[in-house]
């Protein structure tokens, strides 16, 4: 009898711990929902980029320049329901970012424009990092979101005053001065041999 009490007795246990441990479970799964939720309404609340053309020469480029056009109607896309859908299109929108480096307009492939996108990419990229820790620095992903709006609007007014100063006239008689200075530079770089000296014969008689 004493055995079939202690046998009972030992059963309630069990399942008052498997009890427990099953609310244990289920309260932290809810706090990591809710975690997660707050998170997922944070990064979703600030995701807003600039996908429009601010001036008319990034609007411009938007027809001439495959990579630029794409890399802005990615920004435009804006992903739901789920943060994995952020990770994705973070993730996508590094890929679009890396191939603004492809294929850049002449009058825009200087060091000016080079640096900006550099600059651009390498903080989309730093986004992407971020957005797919387990866990996620909200902080730090919606501020590198305000980086990356930064960025493209410095890159679109670089290309704005690129296509400004090219407009610009020039004064009567540089475009010659600039040819003069050309060609002096050229004359100055050029080498000129030394014309070798005349032997002269030791066995001829010289002359006092």
């Amino acid at each position: 009898m004493k055995y079939k009490i202690s046998l009972f007795l030992l059963f309630v246990f069990v399942l008052n711990s498997c009890q427990n441990e099953d609310e244990k479970r289920r309260a932290e799964n809810e706090k990591e929902a809710k975690k997660k939720e707050v998170i997922f309404n944070n990064i979703n609340k600030a995701w807003t980029f600039i996908d429009e053309p601010i001036n008319e020469i990034s609007e411009q480029k938007v027809n001439s320049w495959n990579e630029w056009r794409e890399f802005l109607k990615e920004l435009g896309d804006k992903p739901r329901k789920t943060i994995g859908a952020f990770q994705k299109k973070s993730t996508a929108l590094s890929k679009k970012a890396i191939a603004l480096n492809d294929n850049i307009p002449v009058e825009f492939n200087v060091p000016a424009i080079k640096s900006r996108i550099s600059i651009l990419v390498t903080k989309v990229k730093m986004m992407d990092l971020f957005i797919h820790l387990n866990q996620i620095p909200t902080e730090k992903v919606t501020f590198l979101i305000g980086e990356i709006n930064k960025e493209l609007v410095s890159l679109e007014r670089q290309m704005d005053n690129i296509y400004v100063k090219s407009k610009i006239p020039k004064e009567e008689g540089e475009e010659d001065f600039l040819k003069m200075l050309d060609t002096t530079r050229a004359i100055q770089g050029t080498v000129i041999e030394p014309v070798p000296g005349k032997k002269t014969d030791q066995n001829l008689p010289k002359v006092e």
